[in-house]
């Protein structure tokens, strides 16, 4: 099951940034250069990588090993006003 991210070119400190769940990127001088910007860490998100095996922790203190799929990858767009 893929996940869904959606990027967004935002007013920022004097300047433009991209954004992502509350995170915002560093901040551009244009607009267009943060949308650029934008588009280019959204294509990278959906380039498939080598699958590994990944371990990690859960909030009840539990220990997880599980195998991440190199081709899962997320679906990625810039969402434009």
């Amino acid at each position: 099951m893929s996940s869904n991210f959606h990027y967004k070119v935002v007013p920022h400190d004097g300047g433009w940034a991209y954004t992502l769940n509350g995170a915002y990127s560093e901040t551009f001088r244009t607009h267009d250069a943060a949308l650029k910007a934008a588009r280019r860490v959204a294509n990278e998100q959906r380039v498939p990588g080598e699958s590994t095996y990944i371990e990690y922790q859960t909030e009840d203190g539990k220990w997880h090993t599980e195998l991440a799929l190199g081709a899962d990858r997320p679906d990625t767009d810039v969402v434009e006003d």
